[in-house]
């Protein structure tokens, strides 16, 4: 069964007991995570990435996580690694993810 947008913002629990945004944050995690360590290229930042994509896969891990720190970490990601435009597409999917659980920032959409 489908579900609308606004269930999931909502927090709705799957039977398995987790949270689905919850279970869609770790999975863009995930992928932006694998995109990053095959990514060839070195740049400044690339330590900062990798570690808040650890942070946020740490308090995805343990339930639902607090929003401002989830943002924090988006913030800090984005500011890393924003101008690979090979990870744009990954980068943007750990947003909408983390926007299913308050909604985006005015401003910034």
């Amino acid at each position: 069964m489908l579900r609308s947008v606004e269930q999931r913002r909502q927090g709705s629990v799957t039977s398995g007991g987790e949270d689905p945004r919850v279970t869609e944050l770790r999975s863009a995690v995930a992928r932006l995570r694998r995109r990053l360590a095959a990514h060839p290229g070195e740049f400044a930042d690339r330590s900062i990435a990798e570690e808040e994509l650890a942070a946020l896969d740490a308090m995805a891990a343990e339930g639902t996580p607090e929003v401002p720190r989830l943002r924090r970490s988006l913030l800090l990601i984005a500011g890393a690694i924003g101008s690979v435009s090979a990870l744009s597409p990954e980068l943007a999917e750990v947003r909408r993810t983390v926007d299913l659980f308050g909604g985006p920032v005015r401003g910034l959409g």
